[in-house]
């Protein structure tokens, strides 16, 4: 595995600096190691308060590390004075590691980060040391000297900082429309859309993390800034709201959702499989039975997967045609959107044949059963959203079966919901057994 290491301050909110690092790192299937250069008293609302490390220390943790570690590539973030700017410049260059410098200035929440006479020092002393410098337009207006209002004026400061001996510069576009500026000698745009709504507090050590990340494991360096475009998109997109201030990134968000996508899948096409084989074909309605389930809090159709093609009666047993995946049906899907609105943890659903005697082994087998009436249904909305949200509303809670007996030119249905498409599943493969056991 390679292994990176991140030289920067720890924020005690946990949205940025090494917290931040550390789990993109992760992310990025790399080894993370640290060296501490401050600790902050901070919040998504701001830094309270810093204690910056003694730069003997700094040079202490710094040794441990690469003493019995191999750094493929290192980062900085905080480096608030002009000794620790100087005790890692010296250290750097004793090791001749490749180096990505994340020139933080303030937190995103508001709070320097970095004295006035630190930034002369790190100009001088580490910026040459650079493999590549990440700005924000702010922090560029800072190293250039030059205003930065528009795309133009974001090149010339990346030229500018070039020139002060960087190996390579790249702008971040948060304030240029999303696009990056990448400058080594050439110019190249790393193009991107800004992300509304999400986390941003730890966007920029994400950014440079993901950088390092990528440099580590060989990639060159556009596509290594191209990776970390696309990561904190992600990241930003999943940030999450902790406090009252500015919601901080969240690294392993998309991480965590492939995950989840993943193990949906592989639920629904167990459930697919477990029905095939066992369950009675007679509880397969006429316009087909489906089985879904939902990420967790899944908020589209398109997070919801299901038999594309829905399960048949076919040669007296129940057949799927087509293949389990995200998206496919619209039907189910409002089913457990619906549910998880009020439940979030009943995220799967399948619709099984209605009969007297299917709904009396439901009661057998002490499931909760309840029903609504498609006659009751207001007019311009969707039966299901609405008959589901009716029963569940009236229940206090969401039941395990839901059942309605049809209406003009619309089959009688039972669904059954659960927390998981296996549990339906079971369900279902249950009440067929229990309807061959004790007939109505």
């Amino acid at each position: 595995m390679a292994t990176v290491l991140t030289i920067a301050g720890v924020d005690s909110g946990g949205g940025a600096g090494i917290s931040a690092d550390l789990k993109t790192f992760a992310a990025l299937g790399v080894h993370g190691t640290s060296v501490v250069t401050s600790v902050t008293a901070q919040n998504t609302k701001g830094v309270l308060d810093s204690y910056d490390i003694p730069a003997a220390f700094i040079e202490k943790q710094f040794d441990a590390v690469v003493s019995d570690i191999r750094i493929d590539c290192a980062k900085t973030g905080m480096l608030s004075s002009p000794e620790i700017v100087r005790t890692v410049a010296k250290l750097v260059r004793k090791n001749k590691l490749p180096l990505v410098i994340d020139p933080v200035m303030t937190a995103e929440a508001g709070g320097k980060l970095l004295r006035d006479e630190a930034l002369s020092v790190l100009i001088v002393e580490l910026l040459p040391l650079a493999t590549v410098i990440t700005p924000n337009v702010f922090e560029a207006s800072v190293l250039s000297g030059i205003e930065i209002k528009a795309m133009k004026d974001a090149e010339k400061a990346a030229v500018k900082i070039y020139e002060l001996g960087a190996g390579a510069v790249i702008v971040t576009g948060g304030h240029l429309a999303g696009t990056d500026i990448l400058y080594n000698g050439k110019t190249t745009y790393v193009e991107g859309k800004l992300v509304e709504g999400g986390g941003t507090h730890g966007s920029g050590c994400t950014h440079s993390a993901a950088i390092t990340a990528g440099l580590a494991k060989g990639y060159g360096l556009v596509d290594a800034a191209i990776l970390a475009k696309r990561f904190v998109g992600n990241a930003i997109r999943n940030g999450v709201r902790i406090g009252g201030g500015v919601a901080p990134v969240n690294p392993v968000g998309k991480v965590f959702a492939d995950s989840d996508r993943y193990r949906v899948l592989v639920d629904v096409e167990e459930a697919v499989e477990l029905v095939a084989k066992n369950m009675d074909s007679g509880l397969v309605a006429e316009v087909g039975c489906n089985i879904a389930m939902g990420i967790e809090g899944a908020k589209s159709e398109t997070d919801v997967a299901a038999v594309s093609g829905r399960i048949v009666r076919l040669n007296d047993a129940a057949h799927p045609v087509g293949c389990v995946s995200f998206g496919a049906s619209s039907h189910i899907a409002r089913i457990v959107l619906t549910a998880m609105h009020y439940d979030s943890s009943m995220r799967a659903a399948m619709n099984i044949k209605y009969s007297q005697e299917a709904l009396f082994s439901c009661s057998q087998l002490g499931f909760s059963v309840s029903s609504f009436r498609r006659q009751d249904e207001p007019g311009g909305i969707s039966t299901m959203e609405w008959g589901i949200a009716d029963t569940i509303k009236r229940e206090g809670r969401v039941p395990d079966v839901i059942y309605d007996k049809g209406g003009v030119g619309k089959e009688a249905m039972i669904r059954l919901l659960g927390r998981e498409a296996m549990e339906v599943a079971e369900r279902a493969v249950r009440i067929g057994a229990m309807m061959r056991i004790t007939p109505l």
